[in-house]
């Protein structure tokens, strides 16, 4: 039975959400499905007693409390109780993710939550719910794409969960995922997703090299470094087709020929995909991300979070590699107006401003 001092507490969170929210029937949803997985959290400490979960499973979890110590004792990261309990809801992801975009921008349809502020994403914790909001969208006109998600921050409102969601994989998966969100406790800027996903994937890619060198081999360093190399290669191919597809839409055609080369630029996009998969030892991932189809809410899902990494690691190395200190400094960046905020960090590496933010677990699981 969930806690009653759990239950008030998110119950009092749901109401704040449901005031705050003009649209009731999908705030209602949001609190729910919340309340929900929260009913379903143990502490791990528990889990890993219980002769009834299986040996995998509370092994996996044994090392998730390593991960999580080491978060706290050697990166300086939040201590405080997410990530030390324990909810298997079920299902192979813990909400659905609706992007949409006209027919003819890449520039997706924004909404905007409490506390969140605004992102082009809506999500769902069921997936018909999600089907059935992207079929309205469609019914509108629009290009829609729904993915699954396997991870959620509620931002230090609440201590959140490791979930069943994320024990698949290396543990090098899991030690990023847990160092990544519990970066976004440390720093966060409402409608700022690109100062956010690039401080977060910062404090993961430096956690997750420290983390390997204690407890692990280089050549687990070097795998992932590998795995980021591919994804890179994977975000630029798509960003090429993405230039494409801005100047064609800005062309004064007619909307038929508009179509027309649309569908040959997204067609010749995939080609080019299922000829670099085959240098893959597994191509089935590439195959897997295709067989959802190509729009233009999907490419605009993919967002190109790590163009302020490169700044953000400059940062960190201007630091010294101080965690603190560069905790620090991205606080007082993230205090400063949004023109501002990119100025002064500009000097640490060059990227484009941005405004419009996608969602950033929609990436391929390499």
């Amino acid at each position: 039975m969930i806690d009653k001092w759990i239950f008030r507490v998110s119950l009092t969170f749901s109401l704040l959400l449901l005031s705050a929210c003009s649209e009731i029937s999908y705030c209602v949803q949001c609190a729910v499905g919340h309340l929900d997985v929260r009913s379903r959290t143990r502490p791990i400490s528990d889990v890993v007693q219980d002769p009834q979960v299986p040996e995998a499973e509370r092994q996996k979890l044994s090392r998730v409390l390593a991960i999580r110590s080491f978060a706290v004792e050697e990166l300086g990261l939040p201590d405080n109780d997410s990530y030390r309990s324990y909810a298997d809801i079920g299902r192979p992801y813990v909400v659905w993710n609706v992007v949409a975009a006209p027919e003819f921008s890449l520039a997706p349809k924004q909404w905007c939550y409490p506390v969140l502020g605004c992102v082009a994403y809506r999500g769902y914790f069921d997936a018909e719910s999600a089907k059935t909001m992207a079929n309205e969208l469609r019914g509108q006109g629009y290009d829609v794409d729904v993915y699954g998600v396997k991870a959620y921050s509620t931002l230090k409102w609440f201590d959140d969960p490791v979930l069943n969601t994320f024990l698949n994989g290396e543990d090098s998966h899991l030690a990023s995922l847990i160092f990544h969100e519990l970066s976004h406790q440390v720093v966060y800027v409402a409608d700022d997703c690109y100062f956010n996903e690039a401080f977060a994937k910062t404090v993961e890619m430096e956690g997750l090299r420290r983390w390997l060198k204690a407890n692990a081999t280089g050549d687990e360093w070097q795998s992932y470094l590998n795995k980021e190399r591919r994804g890179e290669e994977f975000l630029t191919m798509l960003g090429q087709t993405r230039e494409q597809l801005t100047s064609l839409y800005l062309q004064p055609l007619p909307d038929d020929q508009k179509r027309i080369a649309k569908q040959a630029l997204m067609t010749g996009l995939e080609i080019e995909l299922r000829r670099w998969s085959k240098t893959w030892s597994n191509p089935a991932l590439i195959n897997d991300w295709l067989a959802r189809g190509l729009s233009n809410a999907r490419l605009a899902s993919i967002a190109t979070y790590r163009e302020q990494v490169p700044a953000f690691q400059a940062l960190l190395a201007a630091m010294h590699g101080d965690l603190p200190a560069f905790y620090a400094e991205a606080g007082r960046l993230a205090r400063l107006p949004a023109a501002e905020r990119s100025a002064q960090l500009k000097p640490y590496g060059d990227f484009e401003v941005k405004t419009a933010c996608a969602d950033s677990h929609s990436t391929i699981q390499k």
